[in-house]
Parts: C-alpha cells; structure tokens; sequence
C-alpha cells in the first residue's frame, strides 16, 4: 500500500502558495470541535525533550507571540516558514507518522554565527485551528535539524568547526517535528494540518503554524547591528505562516 501524505507549502521564505483547489459551491464553516476534559489540562514532558504546552489548546492568543525585545519584526536575521507536512507510512508499512515544519534561516548583513548543536531546545511550534479555534497543538523546548539544501531526505552532520555559518545570500534549511504527544485530544498527526472545509481555496480556513527559534548568537548579532544594549533586544526569530487581517469594531 502506498503512503498516505499531505503537504502544504510555501514559497521558501517569502508567502504560502494557493491553497487547495477552488470550490464550485458554498460552504459552511466551523464544525464541531472535539471536546475538551472537563478538568484543565496540564503540560507534560515530550519523547526526546521539549514540553508539550496542553494547557494552551483552544486558546486563540496568536498567532504572533509578543515580542521578547527589540529587532523580532525588523528581517535580519529571518526566520522564514517553507511549509509543513504529514506523513503515514500507511497500513502494514514499517515507519511512524510524522509531522514536520520546514523553516530557512538567512541574513542580509553581516554573517550569523550559530553554536553547534543548532539551538538545542530552542525551538516551539504552535498549530492554530482556522475561525477562532485556537491551538490544535502546542510544543516548546524542540531541537531543529539541519537539512541539506540538495536532497532534502538527508539531514547534515555536524560541522568540525563546531560554528554554523551563514552568510549573505546562503540560507540554512531547517527541519522541526512536532511530537504526537504536544497535539490537543481529538487531533492526530494526519488531520492536526488540515483546512475547514477540506478542499477550500481560502488560507483563512487553513490552519496557522507559528515557529520560533530562540539562540544566544541572534541576541549578540541583533546587538552588533543596532547598537543597542544586549540586555534591549530579542534572542527569538519568529515566523508565522498567515496572519488573518483583523477589523478593529
């Protein structure tokens, strides 16, 4: 039997791509959402470290976090969303099913020098649910992996200079999986990504994936650029892979 996959991606860096095929009749939107416990539910500990945040799902508070400091909105460096998948190996197969964020990392000025191991724990990822849902899942203190640029299936070692580098005009392709256990009850792996009506053409009945990525070398680059205080400007990259317009009333 052949995998079961979906996939929704973006332009590397810059805007998602069109979503889906366009519908030939109305629709209706907001179905039942799964019910949550009646008892609050806590945080807990994920397979390989990380934290599953529970205690955020259905919370609409997104999908951009509040800046840590100064430089979070100003590109350089940025952090940019290349889109996220899930796969099944389908039935009988060996494997697991996987869902994994795709992230670039690239500067404009001077070169970002990054410690080896890349951002160990530094990395969350929240899924919002379309129409006001809220978090479908929520996960932080996650390790990035370094994909390489020419085969995506292949993952790269770590450098001998023990220092990532990259410089302008070089991109550093990045890959997160979000652990089945940071997902909120009634979602899996396979749906956690999926739009409401499915086959819909519009990115706001699309889920929103927020990422950051939290490094001491982003502080001291910000620092070194700006000329501000350390202590003034944000450690965090944050990307956002849509973000509704909002009416003021």
């Amino acid at each position: 039997m052949s995998p079961r996959s979906w996939l929704i991606l973006s332009v590397p860096v810059v805007a998602l791509v069109a979503w889906g095929l366009v519908l030939a009749f109305p629709v209706e939107r907001g179905p039942k959402l799964p019910p949550l416990p009646a008892v609050p539910l806590a945080d807990r500990p994920l397979p390989g470290g990380g934290v599953g945040q529970l205690s955020r799902c259905r919370k609409d508070d997104g999908p951009r976090p509040a800046p840590k400091g100064l430089g979070e909105r100003d590109g350089d460096p940025r952090l940019g969303l290349g889109g996220w998948a899930a796969q099944s190996p389908g039935a009988k197969q060996p494997g697991r099913t996987t869902f994994k964020v795709h992230l670039a990392l690239s500067v404009r000025g001077a070169p970002l020098l990054l410690p080896a191991p890349l951002a160990r724990g530094g990395v969350t990822v929240d899924v919002y649910g379309p129409h006001g849902e809220g978090r479908r899942a929520s996960a932080r203190g996650l390790t990035p992996r370094v994909k390489d640029p020419e085969d995506p299936d292949r993952l790269l070692p770590e450098p001998r200079s023990g220092v990532h580098r990259v410089s302008p005009g070089d991109v550093l392709y990045l890959e997160v999986e979000l652990p089945a256990a940071a997902l909120c009850p009634g979602y899996e792996l396979m749906t956690v990504g999926s739009c409401s009506p499915e086959g819909t053409n519009d990115a706001q009945d699309c889920p929103v994936v927020t990422a950051t990525f939290t490094d001491p070398a982003i502080r001291a680059y910000r620092a070194a650029a700006t000329g501000e205080p350390a202590d003034r400007v944000s450690d965090r990259l944050v990307t956002v892979s849509f973000e509704p317009e909002r009416t003021e009333t």
